[in-house]
């Protein structure tokens, strides 16, 4: 493993360990979780001045590629833990466990949710699939194609339901989000399985795929405790797809492409998506917070995505989750997006 690959591996499965231990233990070591995934990232991305640099993207990403799978792998232990610990289980404190409910939705909306992001802009299939029901077991299966083939081409414009408006709360945005990039992902995936079959080929729709797996997540979350892990497991997965939400929220508010005159969109630029250079959350996150690189090289793995230059894409004054949590209080967002945005297009009228 690279050196620089083991700040990606230290960030993202310490709170795996945390949580697996908090979980089985509760007291203190459950506090420890929710504190590493909130004051502890807050603090070392904002008392540590350090940027980390970019992998040649040429290089080979086995171990990289590794470290998602075991995330991945970590994230489907994990689910079930906290099932079982929630419903009482292992016998942690309600403390306790209120601490781990909070860090472990954390942990699957922030780090298993950048690391599935990963995962599905794979060609390898058996990542992808892996990548895919990582979303699946969060009942958000639908992310997979939505976020291939509406997001990525329509990001920064109205016609993609995961960009929000100037102006737009977060509030207004995570229903229409929800519900529109569902839709849109279905329309997509019809819309190729009807071109495969004029070609003579055959395609199931994913989609069947996406809802058959998420009964059996619930069935399996009933098996493992009953009618209260079932409420659980549906908590747990609300609060994953909140962080989610968010993540897009932010990650291009107020951000729109120009119209020409033909009706087509100008091309998608840097400056189409905000960007963090905070370094601790960036590790954390498998560099999600670099995400102009990220919408002009979709395939580019993780360790090799770059940090774009503030005179050429929009920086966030605060990390990504930091501005996750402002997102959810409008006045707050308001007052501080709302300046930054007001600069950017200062910068951009220049």
């Amino acid at each position: 493993m690279t050196h620089r690959l083991r700040y990606f591996a230290i960030a993202s499965v310490t709170p795996v360990v945390l949580l697996a231990l908090g979980a089985i233990f509760g007291g203190w070591l459950a506090v420890s979780a929710l504190i590493y995934m909130t004051l502890l990232s807050f603090i070392l991305d904002e008392g540590v001045s350090k940027l980390a640099g970019a992998a040649d993207p040429e290089e080979e990403f086995t171990a990289a590629n590794q470290l998602s799978t075991i995330l991945a792998a970590s994230h489907f232990l994990l689910l079930p833990l906290m099932i079982f610990a929630l419903t009482g289980g292992t016998g942690i404190s309600i403390g306790a466990g209120a601490a781990l409910f909070l860090a472990a939705g954390l942990f699957f909306g922030q780090v298993s949710n950048s690391n599935a992001h990963e995962l599905i802009h794979r060609t390898d299939r058996l990542l992808f699939n892996l990548g895919k029901w990582v979303y699946i077991s969060l009942l958000f299966g639908h992310h997979t194609s939505a976020h291939n083939k509406v997001h990525h081409r329509f990001v920064a414009s109205d016609d993609d339901p995961n960009s929000a408006r100037e102006g737009e709360t977060f509030y207004a945005f995570a229903p229409r989000a929800w519900k529109g990039s569902f839709v849109a992902g279905y329309e997509m995936e019809k819309a190729d399985i009807a071109r495969a079959k004029t070609s003579g080929k055959r395609r199931v729709n994913p989609y069947l795929t996406y809802v058959s797996g998420a009964v059996l997540m619930l069935i399996l979350a009933w098996v493992i405790a009953g009618g209260m892990g079932l409420v659980v497991y549906l908590v747990l997965c609300f609060h994953a797809q909140i962080q989610l939400l968010l993540s897009d929220y932010v990650q291009h508010y107020g951000l729109m492409r120009a119209r020409r005159p033909d009706g087509s969109y100008e091309p998608v630029g840097e400056h189409h998506s905000w960007n963090s250079p905070h370094w601790f959350t960036s590790h954390l996150m498998m560099n999600a917070p670099r995400h102009s690189d990220h919408h002009a090289h979709p395939s580019r793995p993780y360790p090799a995505l770059r940090l774009p230059d503030a005179t050429r894409a929009p920086m966030l004054p605060y990390s990504l989750p930091t501005m996750a949590t402002l997102a959810l209080f409008p006045t707050l967002w308001n007052r501080v997006m709302g300046r930054s945005l007001a600069r950017w297009q200062d910068i951009r009228k220049v």
